[in-house]
């Protein structure tokens, strides 16, 4: 009977690490939102990470996490860093490019729970009298995401904190 167990058991992990081995080399996580307010007034709580913690859906997940700043103040060049409980890990962010108010590009390196370096973008497009805004993140996808894929997906992880963000975004820039 217990080597029927452990049969199983080696079986099932076998079947879990085969189908994580095909699980794609990469993701890309993207959520939208049309936001009524000018393109500059949004991208002004994007450009600055001082303004995230107005809007960002992890910054109150924990009270007690560590910040610091560095670089320009804003824009190309500004960094910001943090460190906290296991809800937000640490991590680094740089501006690596900002055409404001039209685009933002961001190098997002997580060092806890995991290490990995992912590419975060904003683009935003006049509409009407609003702006639509689009919120893509994109990386490599290392063994652990595979794994955790198997399950579930980046995109059900990491989308719902986009969608509350844009809305949270939404209300701030609205005000």
């Amino acid at each position: 009977m217990l080597k029927r167990i452990s049969m199983g058991l080696i079986f099932v992990m076998v079947l879990v690490l085969g189908m994580a081995m095909t699980q794609p080399d990469s993701f890309t996580v993207q959520r939208s939102a049309a936001i009524k307010a000018p393109p500059a007034k949004v991208m002004a709580y994007l450009n600055d990470f001082h303004q995230w913690p107005a809007w960002s859906p992890w910054e109150k997940l924990d009270p007690k996490m560590q910040r610091t700043f560095e670089g320009a103040a804003s824009g190309k060049g500004a960094v910001y860093a943090w460190n906290g409980d296991d809800k937000v890990g640490q991590g680094r962010m740089e501006i690596i490019d900002s055409n404001a108010p039209a685009s933002l590009a961001i190098k997002l390196d997580f060092i806890k729970p995991f290490a990995s370096s992912n590419q975060t973008e904003f683009q935003l497009q006049p509409q009407g009298d609003g702006t639509l805004v689009t919120w893509t993140m994109k990386g490599q996808s290392m063994f652990v995401t595979k794994l955790m894929g198997v399950f579930y997906s980046m995109d059900k992880m990491i989308g719902k904190d986009f969608e509350k963000g844009l809305a949270q975004l939404k209300e701030v820039a609205e005000k």
